[in-house]
């Protein structure tokens, strides 16, 4: 693509070169490898998007769920993918603050409405209006994607395009979650249930606020990256920590977690539950919520949630752990989050 092509205005006269991209037709188990790398064509940025060349893009569980079918699909055929970091190709016409060659992210919110009661009242995490990267729209699993340009952020020169993927959702949604659940409070003891990719930026952060972290997961490798980056103790899911704990997070998709994580909160604790997909949450005596502790999930996230996230990002600096995949290798990339060994995230470079 030429560079007087990619940067006219509204991608006026473009004929639709075809770009590499993985694509999703049925939903089936990560072990088929049902991803399929074909040509399709390039998009082209609306009136107030971006036309972006991805370099990376992060491989989160949504994407993994959306695959299997755990969620539903919203579009078929998809090309996954929602932690995107690339530099800016074209302008649509309406577009201002934004400029061809800026390196910018793409996290999971593509856009909020900003006119429904939940937009209005700053909560558009929750729009009702929402649309979302790699579900509703095709995302990052591509040589490029288009993005409206009030929905796309500025990476720091600091971080290369690799580590700074995993920041878009990994990164944010994480940080919500932690957010959530020290809110008001601290600094105590935290713990952490599941050390993926969110868990081991959240523990940089938290460590930075003077939490005690304590991790929860049954994965060696995992549990070896955890002692590396501050926990204070490592131990699995049914295990009891030394202390009661003042606040924890489920990263990990599983249900039965939660009586668990009640059992070793103190009173008046808070968990938060980080995943947009669990499985059922068994039946538990009401003693485990008694003493005013609280269970709150965590929908998404804001614009403001992923500047805040970027601003600690480069004032610790937080450093993300990552395994690289080449674009053609994305089904091995899930097959291995799915099998719990990837150490810290994986992330696909194009």
């Amino acid at each position: 693509m030429s560079p007087s092509r990619s940067a006219a205005l509204g991608f006026d006269g473009y004929n639709g070169e075809p770009m590499r991209a993985q694509v999703l037709k049925r939903q089936a188990p990560a072990e088929e490898g049902p991803l399929v790398l074909r040509d399709t064509p390039t998009p082209e940025p609306g009136s107030d998007g971006v036309l972006i060349k991805i370099s990376a893009c992060g491989v989160c569980h949504t994407d993994l769920h959306i695959m299997e079918g755990d969620l539903p699909m919203r579009k078929r055929p998809l090309i996954p993918g929602h932690e995107i970091v690339g530099r800016v190709e074209a302008l649509g016409p309406e577009v201002t603050g934004v400029s061809v060659g800026e390196r910018v992210g793409v996290a999971w919110l593509h856009r909020a409405c900003g006119t429904c009661r939940f937009c209005r009242s700053g909560r558009e995490n929750l729009c009702e209006n929402a649309l979302f990267t790699g579900w509703d729209v095709d995302g990052g699993y591509a040589e490029y994607t288009v993005a409206p340009a009030d929905f796309v952020y500025p990476i720091p020169e600091w971080i290369d395009d690799v580590h700074a993927a995993p920041l878009l959702c990994a990164g944010i949604v994480g940080y919500r979650a932690l957010k959530l659940a020290i809110r008001g409070r601290g600094p105590g003891r935290l713990g952490l249930y599941g050390f993926g990719a969110s868990a081991h930026i959240a523990i940089q952060i938290a460590r930075y606020l003077g939490w005690e972290v304590y991790v929860f997961t049954r994965s060696p490798q995992n549990k070896a990256l955890a002692r590396e980056l501050g926990a204070v103790w490592v131990g699995e899911a049914h295990d009891r920590p030394p202390e009661p704990l003042d606040a924890a997070v489920i990263y990990a998709p599983a249900g039965w977690i939660v009586p668990e994580a009640l059992k070793s909160l103190d009173k008046g604790g808070r968990l938060s539950l980080a995943g947009i997909h669990m499985t059922p949450i068994p039946e538990m005596p009401y003693g485990l919520l008694y003493h005013e502790r609280e269970l709150v999930s965590v929908a998404n996230a804001t614009r403001e949630d992923a500047r805040e996230l970027l601003s600690y990002a480069a004032e610790i600096p937080i450093e993300t752990e990552v395994e690289v995949f080449p674009l053609d290798a994305a089904n091995d990339a899930l097959l291995r989050l799915k099998q719990r060994m990837v150490r810290g995230a994986a992330v696909l470079v194009v």
